[in-house]
């Protein structure tokens, strides 16, 4: 289907832009969503007519956008949740987590439909998350993921907490060793034996 996009839509186009989707997209989210129109005679005419209001009212709200990116942009957000020893997060840090978490920040201007998360987050540690406030005004918040307040102030210094676990595992108990007992004996054993024979 040909459509007249009444905004910038990444990857598509830029306003006034006649451009061929398919169906369903067009039908489904662009149409209703108001972000273009059916390419036809009527239409273009239509577009024409209130072009220089449609480029005003989207440098509005993209002035606006760039004034509220100023708070948003470089944020951190610290999310608490549950994880495996190795890291792996009983459940996924979703788009929703992310909004709330703002909100709880005082960045009430931000919408699901802003956040830009290409897959959820399943996994403890730092992602950078795309929030785009307006289709040409895009900022960058960081997501600390950690088990608790004490983890995310560590790996906001950049220390690999992961890492920093397994190594403590490591360097816990360790066994003793005789190079001269069998196979199987255990050291404690091998050199309490010779004592009972003499």
């Amino acid at each position: 289907m040909e459509i007249i996009l009444l905004e910038r839509i990444e990857k598509l186009g830029a306003i006034g832009d006649v451009v061929t989707v398919k169906d369903g997209y067009a039908r489904n989210f662009l149409l209703p969503n108001k972000k273009a129109l059916r390419s036809n005679a009527a239409n273009k005419k239509v577009f024409e007519a209130n072009r220089a209001k449609i480029e005003a009212d989207n440098a509005a709200r993209r002035g606006d956008a760039e004034k509220a990116a100023e708070g948003v942009n470089g944020k951190q957000i610290v999310l608490i949740r549950q994880s495996s020893n190795a890291g792996h997060l009983y459940g996924s840090v979703a788009v929703r987590d992310v909004v709330e978490a703002l909100q709880a920040e005082g960045i009430t201007n931000v919408t699901k439909a802003m956040v830009v998360l290409e897959r959820p987050i399943k996994t403890l540690g730092l992602f950078d998350v795309k929030v785009a406030l307006h289709p040409e005004v895009a900022v960058t918040i960081q997501v600390n993921v950690a088990r608790s307040p004490e983890e995310a102030e560590l790996q906001a210094q950049g220390v690999d907490v992961m890492a920093d676990l397994f190594e403590k595992d490591e360097s816990g108990f360790t066994e003793d060793y005789d190079p001269n007992a069998e196979p199987g004996e255990i050291a404690a054993e091998a050199e309490e034996a010779p004592a009972e024979e003499a």
